[in-house]
């Protein structure tokens, strides 16, 4: 399996409701460390898994929305608490959906088996969400 991995930041504001987040209730800020993973079984045509220019362009479209925003006052994340964990499956599922539209060009949207996106909260500690590009695919790499 080959893999390329491609990576930009965002800051953002947000509280964690739920005794167990302590001080974390509280409004506060973060700077994520958003990094993708794209795997492929094989290389394409040109010996590489995916165009790395189209799939950084991809990953800034998909953060722009969430940069420098309180994800509280966001209606997509309305009554829900957005930890590490849920923003790495969503910054994931809009990923994955690019992907799916093309915006990788080539034979990647067919090719591509997993995509792994892993939010770096410190350098001591983050979160992964991964998951296959088509759901359909028969995939033990799990």
């Amino acid at each position: 399996m080959f893999s390329v991995t491609v990576s930009d930041n965002i800051m953002i504001a947000h509280s964690l409701k739920g005794d167990v987040f302590g001080p974390a209730q509280r409004m506060h800020g973060a700077t994520y460390v958003v990094e993708v993973e794209l795997r492929r079984s094989g290389l394409d045509g040109d010996n590489i898994v995916a165009d790395i220019g189209r799939a950084r362009a991809l990953l800034a479209e998909v953060l722009e929305p969430l940069s420098y925003r309180n994800l509280d006052e966001l209606p997509e994340y309305a009554g829900q608490v957005t930890t590490t964990e849920y923003l790495a499956r969503d910054i994931f599922e809009r990923f994955r959906y690019g992907v799916v539209q093309g915006q990788l060009g080539g034979d990647t949207a067919t090719a591509l088996k997993r995509i792994a996106v892993t939010l770096r909260e410190t350098p001591n500690a983050w979160a992964t969400y991964a998951g296959k590009v088509h759901d359909d695919w028969d995939d033990d790499t799990e």
